[in-house]
């Protein structure tokens, strides 16, 4: 049995969402700052008439800030709140994974990253990080 996963790069660590819950993905796009929102929210995008809350991927995970003058890329997913976009440094391909290669987070990880990875594919040669969209775009649980 295989799983397809959208996959993309943060910070050197490769990651994978369900392609059924991404809408699209998108070049840099111009943001209108939320002033008072917590930290990982970038900003909203307007989307074709669309408002969508875009999330800083760098900073959910806790890791070090996009150097300057590289511009992230949008991953729009679908959540039950609607949509949202994830900022990401770089698009990667849609793979399918052996369900076989699956196993539960290292323990290793860092704890602002064990909140939002459901589990790991072993590849050849790396791991895929199966990022869980909704924990990851939890406002609330975000900013507790």
């Amino acid at each position: 049995m295989t799983a397809q996963f959208s996959t993309f790069f943060v910070g050197g660590l490769f990651f994978g969402v369900d392609v059924r819950s991404v809408q699209e993905v998108l070049c840099f796009q111009p943001m209108t700052r939320v002033p008072q929102a917590p930290g990982v929210i970038e900003g909203l995008i307007n989307l074709r008439g669309q408002i969508v809350t875009a999330i800083d991927m760098r900073r959910r995970l806790g890791l070090p800030v996009r150097p300057e003058g590289e511009s992230p890329m949008n991953m729009v997913v679908r959540t039950t709140d609607g949509a949202v976009s994830l900022l990401v440094d770089e698009i990667g391909d849609v793979l399918d994974v052996d369900s076989a290669t699956y196993e539960k987070p290292p323990e290793n990880l860092d704890r602002q990253a064990r909140e939002i990875i459901r589990g790991v594919y072993k590849m050849q040669d790396r791991l895929l990080l199966v990022l869980d969209t909704e924990r990851t775009v939890d406002v609330a649980a975000i900013a507790a």
